[in-house]
């Protein structure tokens, strides 16, 4: 699969994600195929800044579409779950790469270092993903050249990612292996390695801005609808 097609694959399901929150307001199968889009832009981020000719553009563009979206996305959020201050995943991804960065321009050390903080960081200020997010951006830079390597880390990563929430929330962890929705998505987000082990190092059509045009619009338009149509 070439990048391209990755980029669409990640932003379907993503889609499909929204508007399952927008149209449903609880856990339904659009929300478990869902699971599969984070992970794609993730791996986009860190193959993105293998290949950029310029990581200062591909930084500020990060920055400017993450402070584009940042309105649209607590529209969003407002709108179908109540809630303000979050902030949307593409300041997590931006995270992700100046951690790479970091890791790259100065040594293995100070780069893990600033993976801990910043996706601490990112948890403190309730971004989207928080600290799993930041560190699985990191997470597919580190072991780029090991396809099998990667895909147990990230499984093993995502399991105990969902198993972290059950303990923060003091729910039993049986239920990580019991309880349907649960497990569905655990399944579901799991299920995102495979694309991403079918990506052919390609960049297939260029689609640059796609992903940061869509997200904030389509965001804005299901925000909007919710308040003014469905309430």
């Amino acid at each position: 699969m070439s990048s391209f097609v990755l980029k669409i694959i990640a932003i379907v399901f993503m889609f499909c994600d929204h508007f399952g929150d927008f149209y449903y307001g609880k856990i339904t199968v659009l929300n478990y195929i869902g699971r599969i889009a984070f992970p794609i832009f993730a791996f986009q981020i860190a193959q993105g800044y293998i290949h950029t000719k310029d990581i200062k553009k591909y930084i500020f563009r990060l920055t400017i579409f993450a402070l584009i979206s940042q309105i649209p996305y607590m529209l969003f959020q407002h709108a179908v779950f109540g809630n303000w201050f979050e902030v949307n995943v593409i300041f997590t991804l931006l995270f992700g790469l100046l951690a790479i960065l970091t890791y790259d321009k100065y040594n293995k050390f100070v780069g893990i270092c600033s993976c801990i903080f910043l996706g601490t960081l990112a948890q403190v200020l309730h971004f989207d993903y928080g600290f799993f997010g930041v560190y699985i951006v990191f997470m597919f830079y580190l072991l780029r050249n090991h396809k099998l390597f990667t895909s147990m880390v990230y499984l093993l990563s995502t399991i105990t990612m969902y198993t972290i929430r059950l303990i923060k929330n003091n729910i039993s962890l049986k239920y990580l292996f019991l309880e349907k929705s649960i497990l569905l998505l655990v399944i579901s987000s799991c299920l995102a390695i495979i694309p991403i082990l079918f990506f052919n190092e390609k960049k297939g059509k260029d689609v640059k801005y796609l992903f940061y045009i869509f997200y904030p619009t389509h965001l804005l338009i299901l925000g909007l609808l919710k308040l003014l149509v469905l309430k």
